[in-house]
């Protein structure tokens, strides 16, 4: 482990030493009490990563015995998918005597930090999607913390875990394209995580095999607003011009959370679902099933993805296992209602 300067986990003196500053006000900074200037603050934070310092009582506890506590670090809480992941999760971990401290990263200003901080208190740590930047995931690595990666493209030393994305996505489209449908648009934004970038080169691989242009993606938030706000603006712009013929025959969504906005949006406007327009989700959301029509989805195992990595960083944590493993869980297309291809759709 390269952090320290004789290839030991760094300790408090080796970030004193690097940041040029007494051991009392290194602590201040990393215990945050007490009085520090930013300018003391930045030395300390540059010279505490630069060295892949973790606090001692994850070193020593790493060393010498466990905590029997895994972290959790995820972007968010909201949404069912979380909630369904948690629940996988915690039952595994509940099952072999292990509890669960959770972070949330999204709006906290130095989510290292946090982190970095928690890897004091638990054995091992699993990140979803991009709850954590690479550089502190790397951190952690080199540190000696064991990590666990949830949809996230796998990184060196690391185990991952995550749901089938690209194939789905493109069977799911090529259907929409075999019955018709040439006007389809990809809402959610790509550049937002590792799976919703999958799922969208799957749409456009389907496209570019029948040699049709690839739609750009409609960027939005993976939320019941954007996905009502998506909807609106569409039937906006058909009032504006007074036709239809421009208007996109097909919504393929990111997630269930956008298809169902949009698709309530829609119906409620008097917008033929499937008949005039196709919209599809991801997850299978449990009200995906009782809406009217019933949205077309792509089923992913989100309570598996749970319980499969709360037992790969368990095995990590007890040398069950020493060398990283990639999980990659399968996902299955549920045909309803609101693409119409169980019947057949006339474009």
């Amino acid at each position: 482990m390269p952090p320290g300067p004789t290839g030991r986990p760094a300790t408090i003196y080796d970030v004193a030493a690097r940041a040029k500053l007494s051991i009392a006000t290194v602590s201040r900074v990393l215990q945050g009490t007490g009085p520090v200037s930013a300018k003391a603050r930045a030395r300390v934070d540059q010279a505490a990563q630069e060295l892949n310092y973790v606090p001692l009582r994850a070193a020593r506890s790493l060393a010498v015995q466990r905590h029997e506590a895994h972290g959790l670090v995820l972007p968010d809480l909201a949404g069912p998918f979380y909630g369904d992941l948690l629940m996988g999760y915690e039952r595994w971990a509940g099952e072999h005597g292990q509890s669960v401290v959770i972070t949330v990263t999204h709006g906290n200003p130095d989510p290292r930090r946090t982190v970095m901080d928690l890897a004091g208190r638990v054995d091992g740590i699993v990140v979803h999607g991009n709850a954590l930047d690479l550089p502190t995931v790397q951190g952690l690595r080199k540190a000696g913390v064991p990590v666990v990666l949830i949809a996230h493209p796998p990184v060196t030393g690391c185990d991952s875990v995550r749901s089938e994305s690209a194939a789905s996505a493109e069977q799911l489209t090529t259907r929409l394209l075999d019955h018709g449908r040439e006007k389809l648009l990809f809402v959610g934004d790509p550049a937002s995580s590792y799976d919703v970038s999958e799922r969208y080169a799957g749409f456009a691989k389907a496209h570019e095999l029948r040699e049709l242009q690839v739609p750009k993606p409609i960027r939005v938030p993976l939320t019941e607003e954007a996905g009502r706000t998506v909807a609106e603006k569409m039937l906006q712009a058909t009032t504006r011009s007074g036709k239809t013929s421009g208007r996109p025959d097909g919504l393929v969504c990111a997630n269930d959370e956008l298809a169902l906005a949009a698709l309530s949006v829609l119906v409620a406007n008097g917008v033929g679902v499937p008949g005039e327009i196709v919209v599809t989700g991801w997850d299978d959301v449990m009200a995906a099933r009782y809406v009217s029509p019933g949205l077309t989805t792509v089923r992913q195992p989100m309570a598996e993805l749970g319980r499969v990595a709360a037992e790969r960083v368990h095995e990590r944590v007890t040398g069950v296992r020493t060398r990283a493993r990639n999980d990659v869980l399968a996902t299955e297309l549920v045909l309803r209602d609101s693409c119409g291809t169980n019947r057949g759709m006339q474009k």
